[in-house]
This record gives C-alpha cells, sequence and structure tokens, in this order.
C-alpha cells in the first residue's frame, strides 16, 4: 500500500512519515509546520496512533492548503 499527499485531491506518492507531498507541503505556512512537527510522534505512521492533538493540527494544514487551491475546506 502506498502512502499519498493528504493535501484534497492529491495523489502523489510520499513517505508515510510526510504529511504531504513537497509542493502542498510547502504551500503550509511556517507556524502550522511547526505544530504539526510539535504533534508528530516518530512511529505514529507505523503503528497508525496518532494523537488527537496531531489530528486537529493536520487537519487545519488540510484545510490551509484546499483554501489556498481554491477549494472550500472545511476549516471555518
Amino acid at each position: 500500500m502506498t502512502h499519498t499527499c493528504h493535501a484534497e485531491g492529491c495523489s502523489k506518492a510520499c513517505p508515510p512519515k510526510h504529511l504531504m507531498c513537497g509542493r502542498h507541503w510547502a504551500m503550509v505556512p511556517q507556524s502550522q509546520k511547526n505544530e504539526i512537527w510539535r504533534h508528530y510522534r516518530p512511529g505514529q505512521e507505523v503503528d497508525k496512533r496518532p494523537s488527537t492533538e496531531y489530528l486537529r493540527v493536520m487537519k487545519i494544514a488540510i484545510d490551509l492548503v484546499a483554501r489556498a487551491e481554491g477549494q472550500q475546506g472545511s476549516l471555518l
């Protein structure tokens, strides 16, 4: 099974510990990237047990990229 970018509509393969492909990750504001890495736990992509806080900040990043690309997202 291949891991793909979590940005809406993107199917580009990326390493499991990465949230998004490089193009979409570059669209995430640095402050949000910092939050994602702050809540990332090494190995969570293996045991499939990310924290609730990681999932929350991950969703914000996905929505920010969706809005930047002109999609609605569900941020607000």
